[in-house]
């Protein structure tokens, strides 16, 4: 755990984003969408303590979700990657890292919109942490975090064994 990062909280909800983006790692595009999100999350609830940029492929992606998890307690939201074309790969780098998938979780994020069924995006779990793809393009991924955002802190709270009401 770095410095910056705040002690294990159960009552907090804590998030970190990755952007997944050659042209945003490049500085040929600004990231609209990944500090939108980030800002979304605050706005919901989140305390945001991490906000990073990686440039496309399932390499890369599996590489900074790993050290974005490793001893992390809370959600990671990526946003790019998980369209048709060939870098397109953020699902496969995710797959790679997650120790349990959460396919309710990535099937309601697809059912938003109509271009939400072009989403290969996946969701799941790596240690105390859960893990969301979500589309580069700023709108969408609003769109589909929105739909599971009621009920991620009740999923937060049975990952890392809090007392629920069921």
């Amino acid at each position: 755990m770095s410095h910056s990062e705040p002690a294990v909280d159960e009552a907090a909800l804590y998030a970190k984003v990755l952007t997944v983006s050659d042209g945003v790692f490049h500085g040929a595009r600004d990231d609209t969408g990944g500090r939108g999100l980030a800002a979304h999350l605050a706005a919901n609830g989140f305390d945001v303590v991490d906000h990073q940029v990686t440039h496309d492929g399932a390499d890369q992606v599996a590489a900074r979700l790993t050290a974005m998890c490793d001893g992390f307690a809370g959600l990671v939201v990526t946003t790019g990657g998980t369209g048709f074309a060939p870098r397109d790969q953020t699902p496969e780098g995710t797959r790679a890292v997650i120790e349990r998938e959460a396919p309710g979780l990535a099937e309601a994020m697809r059912l938003v919109s109509p271009f939400g069924r072009l989403s290969r995006g996946v969701a799941g779990i790596r240690g105390n942490t859960i893990i969301c793809n979500t589309p580069g393009s700023p709108k969408g991924t609003i769109e589909q975090i929105d739909a599971v955002i009621d009920v991620l802190p009740h999923a937060l709270r049975l990952l890392h064994s809090d007392p629920t009401s069921h």
